[in-house]
């Protein structure tokens, strides 16, 4: 049994209260370690480390910053095996997976903004013998970072790397139901040289802990990765503060398939956009849209190939998918495939929960589910079920799958599978969609623009993105005279 404690200013304390909650491995459904039930007042004193390390760190050389995140980054690579180890423990994802994406992505992710920021430059306005113009970029001051479960490692990077380089403290609250790698991460950060205060990180239930970090008076921008439903309440609580808010929420996407798809590739890449980490992504695709003149050939490969995933332990090597992050969660996924039968959908394969044998027979497993037949205003194709549920409904022309696509809330990411270039172009234009991916699925580029339209978010990270949403432009004139 582990016990997870806050780390405020360079060392690891409990909560101040004394209270603490349950972490649980949802692949056996045993309790792995215990880790604070944060208040208020653990919020305080994080808040209060990063204010008073804030001035030393804005103030240090850029290549000091830079050099401390490439040393982070470093020890994440070097230590990489035993963060795997602990994030596949603590989601239920195949140990494998996060070895080879979300270990590989944290890494990167501190390497590309440390050094992305010795690239990133100012403007300047020649007013000529009036003067001239020049804009400085600066750090806000100590920002909250608040990360889901299903990336733990990865997320908390994607925004750790950015805020710090620029100048900014942080304090982060992981999901409470992934807080492991997160801890590593701390005692990373003191081995990487980050002095103290710089990050912080409190752990606690949402509506205690991180609400009081939202609200609290001295965050100066909130980036906020999880549920629509969360990021529409932190929108409320920080508008009458007028402070920087970054939110990539939900998503329902829909990958849609012309009848000149290459079929093998589109099967491959269906199979990942819909099924990895047992569908919870926020950019897995959970709608494949397909024409109707190759929707059952394409049917019946997708279902032989989604009965081939591998679903179990996820220590085993060969197993693709791992538990859902709770039984909670499994018991949610469930009710969304009930409903699907009520609403007269059928079921291809999949459809209820699975019990492995061994170790994990009480772990939250969920068979990948294939569902057809339902009717157009089903929830299961509006809603964001998270899980390794995909709906399938036939399209007769590309008007046709242009509003099928377009017409549910969200608007992150789509997938389109054609060989025709001009169809690619002009689709991808007319989709409402933060991200369009071509005969593909998930391919990052950590320069572009990251970020969903309508309920699927506000602003964009990645590249000189989240560079300009973690400082704040001066601009400086200077007479010519």
């Amino acid at each position: 049994m582990r016990t997870v404690g806050n780390f405020i200013a360079g060392r690891t304390q409990p909560a101040l209260e004394g209270g603490s909650l349950e972490n649980l491995n949802p692949a056996t459904g045993e309790c792995i370690a215990r880790i604070p039930d944060s208040g208020p007042a653990d919020v305080d004193q994080a808040v209060a480390a990063a204010r008073e390390a804030f001035p030393d760190w804005s103030a240090r050389p850029v290549a000091d910053r830079m050099e401390r995140l490439e040393r982070l980054a470093g020890l994440i690579q070097a230590n990489a095996e035993e963060l795997a180890a602990l994030e596949s423990e603590d989601t239920g994802k195949p140990r494998r997976l996060a070895r080879e994406i979300d270990m590989q992505r944290a890494e990167a992710n501190l390497r590309f903004f440390a050094r992305a920021m010795s690239q990133w430059s100012s403007a300047g306005h020649d007013m000529g013998p009036t003067g001239f113009n020049y804009t400085r970029r600066e750090p806000l001051g100590p920002v909250a970072l608040i990360t889901p479960w299903n990336l733990p490692l990865y997320l908390l990077t994607w925004k750790l790397g950015p805020a710090l380089v620029t100048g900014n403290t942080v304090v982060a609250k992981p999901s409470e139901l992934t807080p492991l790698t997160a801890d590593a991460l701390a005692r990373l950060a003191n081995e990487a040289g980050l002095p103290a205060g710089v990050f912080n990180l409190v752990h606690g239930l949402g509506a205690r802990c991180g609400q009081a970090l939202v609200d609290h008076p001295d965050i100066k921008a909130v980036s906020f990765t999880g549920g629509t439903v969360t990021g529409r309440r932190i929108a409320q609580s920080t508008a009458p503060r007028l402070i920087k808010l970054s939110l990539e929420l939900g998503g329902k996407n829909p990958a849609l398939v012309f009848d000149d798809a290459d079929l093998d590739r589109t099967v491959a890449g269906l199979l990942r956009a819909g099924f990895t980490n047992q569908g919870q992504v926020c950019l897995c695709s959970s709608r494949f849209l397909i024409h109707e003149s190759i929707y059952e050939p394409l049917v019946e490969r997708l279902v032989e190939a989604v009965k081939g995933l591998k679903v179990g332990d996820p220590e085993d090597e060969d197993n693709t998918q791992g538990a859902l992050i709770s039984a909670a969660h499994r018991d949610k996924v469930l009710g969304y495939i009930d409903q699907a039968r009520q609403d007269g959908g059928r079921i291809l394969c999949g459809g209820e929960a699975t019990r492995p044998t061994g170790r994990c027979q009480d772990g939250a497993f969920v068979l990948p589910t294939l569902i057809a037949d339902l009717p157009p205003e089903s929830r299961l194709h509006r809603e964001e079920i998270f899980g390794p549920v995909v709906t399938l409904q036939r399209f007769s022309s590309e008007e046709e799958a242009i509003a099928l696509a377009n017409d549910v809330d969200y608007g992150l990411a789509a997938t389109v599978w054609t060989e025709g270039l001009s169809r690619a172009h002009r689709v991808a234009g007319r989709l409402q969609s933060g991200i369009v991916w071509v005969n593909n699925w998930l391919v990052r580029d950590l320069r572009t623009p990251f970020g969903g339209v309508k309920a699927s978010g506000l602003g964009r990270e990645g590249g000189h993105w989240s560079l300009e949403f973690f400082t704040e432009p001066k601009n400086v004139f200077i007479n010519g005279d």
